[in-house]
């Protein structure tokens, strides 16, 4: 049976912290019309407006907010597990905690993926994928599920990270911004060969502690937090080999996103002292019912939208092409005209997709710790093979199905098809991982 907004947002206890649903919702919300607007179309193919334009990538100072989602999921699981291991009665609650976790990230972007490759095998069978815009679609709709691949590790590393948390609080956050600096160190001063890639989990999982110390009330100077983040990100990139931008640029040498460098955690630093700055002065406007209740229908939703808002995009552009419009070049006077009606044709057929596939998203109750053989082992088999497939499919993109085409993930060759499969037969064992027997977890 499926729950109303309203009935979930009248039922909502008073311990709740609304904010994290509301930084959760602005987050995703953030990241999508930050694709909207940098999606730069024309009939050369799909540019980026910041390359275009390179004085607006200051703007990804305060735009770049994917920190703030992995500190809130951080935040999240860390109240989840101790939930869970409260109800255990000192069974094991690993597998229980993976499957209660993925079960509503994993179903809407498998099905994404499924839709999208039926889509592309359908279009290259019909010899129609070298088109310039299709073939940029199939390549780039898959981008954005790197994310996807790096807050699965996270929900993976829970366990262990909450433990070390739990035992040395900052020092552990502060043992994992150091690996993360030293990266960066055999990286650009002794030119280590592939020691970067380490930074995808150094990086992300020292985001991700933060939101430990704010499950248990450890952040008591956000400003203080938010200032040396600001001032470590503005030093490093003035006076280090790091670019002005937090996103991933096109044809630069060094990115901060991927991998991630040491300014990418500064300013994920500077983030989360902004935010819990806010926190206090928002709660009071939370608590009001029309608010909460958009929150919460938002909250209902946001994964599906974040994963369909691309496609939108790329529907706009080719219903242009398709009706015979001018595309303007993009960052010019008419360019930028067009943008709010883009922008809104993206944003209501995104609201159709949402329609359509958010029935895959709804929360299902999360099954309680029993003793199923070798439930965490297989758990922890099919989370590894989930990440390893989405991150996979991120790179490879949907484009040459029927070639073969490949892409590089840690040293392996990886097919699309191969992730896919990947993907499916984790989530699989995830889901087998856990008995029937449910109970509700918090967070």
């Amino acid at each position: 049976m499926t729950v109303s907004a309203r009935a979930m947002a009248d039922a909502t206890p008073d311990d709740r912290d609304r904010y994290v649903d509301l930084l959760r919702v602005a987050s995703l919300g953030t990241v999508i019309a930050g694709h909207w607007l940098m999606a730069a179309v024309s009939g050369d193919g799909i540019g980026n407006l910041l390359a275009l334009v390179p004085g607006l990538q200051v703007l990804t100072w305060g735009l770049q907010i994917m920190p703030v989602f992995f500190f809130v999921g951080g935040f999240s699981h860390a109240l989840s597990y101790r939930s869970l291991a409260r109800r255990a009665d000192g069974r094991p609650v690993y597998a229980a905690f993976l499957r209660a976790r993925l079960r509503r990230l994993l179903r809407p972007t498998l099905v994404f993926v499924l839709v999208w490759a039926a889509l592309a095998l359908t279009v290259q069978l019909a010899g129609r994928g070298g088109g310039t815009l299709t073939g940029a679609a199939l390549r780039l709709v898959t981008q954005p599920l790197w994310f996807i691949g790096i807050y699965l590790a996270m929900v993976a590393f829970t366990p262990p990270l909450l433990r070390l948390h739990e035992r040395h609080g900052w020092a552990a956050f502060a043992a994992l911004a150091g690996a993360a600096a030293l990266v960066d160190v055999l990286r650009f001063a002794f030119g280590v060969p592939y020691v970067e890639f380490l930074n995808f989990a150094f990086v992300w999982l020292a985001v991700h502690q933060l939101g430990f110390l704010r499950a248990d009330g450890r952040i008591r100077r956000p400003g203080l937090l938010a200032a040396a983040g600001l001032a470590g990100a503005a030093l490093l990139v003035a006076l280090g080999p790091y670019p002005l931008s937090m996103v991933g640029m096109p044809g630069e040498k060094v990115s901060n996103m991927a991998p991630p460098t040491l300014a990418l955690l500064c300013h994920g630093l500077w983030l989360v002292g902004a935010v819990q700055l806010a926190a206090r002065p928002t709660a009071a406007w939370l608590r009001r019912p029309r608010v909460w209740r958009t929150v919460v229908a938002a909250n209902g939703v946001a994964m599906t939208a974040f994963l369909w808002h691309l496609t939108a995009m790329l529907a706009v552009y080719g219903a242009q092409l398709a009706l015979g419009m001018d595309l303007p070049e993009p960052a010019t006077a008419a360019w930028w005209a067009q943008v709010p009606v883009r922008i809104l044709a993206a944003a209501a057929l995104t609201a159709g997709f949402v329609a359509l596939f958010r029935r895959f998203e709804a929360p299902a109750p999360a099954p309680a710790p029993a003793a199923v053989p070798a439930a965490g082992p297989r758990a922890a088999l099919g989370i590894t093979l989930c990440l390893l497939g989405v991150l996979g499919l991120s790179m490879t993109g949907l484009g040459g199905l029927l070639e073969g085409h490949s892409a590089t993930l840690i040293a392996f060759p990886v097919t699309a098809p191969a992730a896919i499969g990947m993907a499916v037969a984790g989530a699989w064992l995830v889901e087998r991982s856990a008995p029937a027997r449910r109970v509700r977890l918090r967070g």
